[in-house]
């Protein structure tokens, strides 16, 4: 929990918009909760003003709580689903579901053939690498 706040916030960086009365401004949405979120904007709509927030799919319709300095706090008129938040902070807790293999300087000439790993292998002397021999 962060301060006086009820929520867990996650904190993102992603784009987002919000809807308010006098047009739509983009910005970039640096934490979110089931109850709230933090947008960064260019144009900074008074505390108090009826917004929409926009990310993707979700669509929440919110109040500016406060506003200072191209920041913007926005407090939802209802809570937010788990998995919407989820969305989007990327679920970024859950590994990937096959890691890429990290196999060292000899990775650099996976997927070559013979002529290519020859070039690149003459390359790599005259900007002072040492590529090893690959055996395939």
């Amino acid at each position: 929990m962060n301060g006086k706040r009820g929520a867990r916030r996650a904190r993102v960086l992603l784009a987002a918009k919000i809807e308010t009365p006098g047009g739509r401004i983009d910005g970039r949405l640096r934490d979110i909760s089931r109850k709230g979120a933090l947008i960064e904007c260019a144009t900074v709509p008074p505390a108090g003003t009826e917004v929409t927030f926009v990310r993707g799919k979700t669509t929440v319709p919110a109040r500016i709580a406060w506003a200072a300095d191209g920041r913007v706090g926005l407090e939802f008129h209802y809570m937010i689903d788990e998995n919407e938040l989820l969305v989007h902070i990327g679920r970024a807790k859950e590994p990937p579901a096959s890691p890429p293999r990290y196999e060292g300087r000899s990775a650099i000439t996976l997927g070559m053939n013979a002529k290519e790993r020859k070039l690149a292998k003459a390359w790599s002397v005259t900007v002072g690498l040492n590529l090893p021999e690959r055996g395939d």
